[in-house]
């Protein structure tokens, strides 16, 4: 029997309703955990942990099954509605207006993993609340790596429960304006070096277009973007890129730094993706040979010449 390589993933699985300047989608597939379950999932295999409605479609729940996700871990409350998210993105699709937010189930969502899933060696808590990601984090067995992620409105409400939770994984994750809140200081690397200070191994920080900033004890590395032309909608770029790099780690079981940098660029591989279709569209079309083909291109265009 070989090693498990799995994955256990748990955020919010969700129905988006978005306008782009580049087409509109309604009752999208969406939500933190599925952007990152289909991207880990090209990799690794994934165990999902989620809450929908009886009004989730069957073709959501089909797309995950084609890509190997257990779903032994969603649960489905029949008779509640699934959590919907309406956004509209404007000029550059830098940030989304949020038209509207319904939790509906999700507001009640309590996680409760399976006795499968307490041994999944390698964890990614996406951005829900803390204190949840906290009572994951309990119902493990010495997993090998974890990983979390947070957004501005646990920052803004709970900060001390997410500086809890960040002391107790491997890898922080958060983007560049919540890592400078974080830490109170408005010079990237200086805030991403304090939040270490919390106890991650690691502190990665997504720059969108600017690609991601790798940092730990020995000092930061700089992941550039993939440079794709086909922009047209960017929800879920950041829960791509979480789910490429955690799978990336479980598919090599290498958790060196020099592999955390090459799976960091496969996040941003993945994300590049992602965000050439509406939705999760591009991203579940997406293979194996294309994010190897794009990590390549991305070594060959990142690169410094020597200095002579």
């Amino acid at each position: 029997m070989g090693e498990d390589r799995s994955v256990l993933i748990v955020g919010s699985v969700a129905l988006d309703s978005l306008e782009t300047p580049y087409g509109t989608a309604a009752g999208a597939l969406g939500g933190s955990a599925v952007y990152a379950s289909l991207a880990a999932s090209l990799l690794a295999p994934v165990r999902l942990v989620g809450v929908v409605g009886g009004d989730y479609p069957a073709e959501g729940m089909e797309l995950l099954r084609s890509r190997g996700v257990d779903l032994a871990g969603l649960e489905v409350v029949e008779d509640g509605k699934t959590f919907r998210w309406s956004g509209r993105y404007k000029g550059d699709l830098g940030a989304a207006e949020t038209l509207s937010t319904d939790l509906n189930v999700f507001a009640d969502f309590s996680p409760k993993l399976p006795e499968s899933y307490r041994m999944t060696p390698y964890v990614f808590l996406g951005n829900i609340q803390p204190g949840l990601q906290q009572q994951v984090l309990e119902q493990t067995a010495a997993p090998r790596l974890t990983m979390c992620d947070t957004m501005n409105l646990w920052l803004n409400t709970v900060p001390e429960q997410v500086r809890k939770v960040m002391g107790r994984v491997d890898i922080a994750l958060m983007n560049d304006a919540e890592a400078k809140q974080l830490a109170g200081d408005p010079h990237l690397i200086a805030a991403a070096e304090r939040t270490l200070e919390l106890g991650a191994k690691y502190v990665v920080v997504k720059k969108g277009e600017h690609g991601a900033l790798v940092c730990g004890r020995e000092g930061c590395r700089f992941i550039p973007p993939f440079p794709t032309t086909r922009l047209r909608d960017t929800t879920g770029a950041g829960d791509t890129f979480a789910g490429g790099m955690i799978g990336h780690l479980a598919r090599t079981g290498d958790l060196s730094t020099e592999n955390l940098i090459r799976a960091a660029a496969i996040g941003a591989v993945l994300a590049s993706i992602t965000v050439e279709g509406l939705g999760v569209s591009a991203l579940a079309g997406a293979t194996l040979e294309q994010v190897q083909e794009r990590y390549h291109a991305l070594e060959k265009c990142s690169r410094v010449p020597e200095l002579q």
